[in-house]
């Protein structure tokens, strides 16, 4: 009986293996419109935001509505990703500018200071 069950099982795993495989393979993907500067990404945040919001806006999804949504996600991951990195930049820069701050050191706070702030008011126009 345990060995039957061995022969039954083996050949249902390996199928149940082969379909997870299958299923973590993704097909080829649209590649998204890449944001070159961080103002660019802000561009395509709110361009893009205001399609995927009229298209959800809609009483009922198609087909055609969920293809058109995967194809928007491509640019806002592209652009959130180019957002995160001059974040991080800013983040980096900050924490000079506190450190320096902190040992008093005028020219850096200075310097440090105005470069955070260049990059800042980006975030909040």
């Amino acid at each position: 009986m345990k060995k039957l069950f061995i022969l039954l099982a083996a050949p249902l795993l390996s199928l149940g293996l082969s379909a997870t495989a299958l299923a973590d393979e993704r097909p080829a993907h649209f590649k998204g419109e890449k944001a070159e500067t961080f103002e660019e990404a802000l561009a395509h945040l709110s361009s893009y935001n205001a399609e995927l919001q009229t298209i959800l806006a809609k009483g009922e999804l198609g087909p055609e509505d969920t293809a058109k949504i995967h194809q928007i996600t491509y640019t806002l991951e592209n652009a959130l990703e180019r957002i995160s990195e001059d974040v991080e930049e800013m983040q980096e820069t900050l924490e000079e500018l506190h450190v320096a701050s902190e040992r008093y050191q005028v020219d850096v706070v200075r310097t440090q200071g105005r470069e955070y702030l260049e990059a800042a008011t980006k975030l909040t126009r």
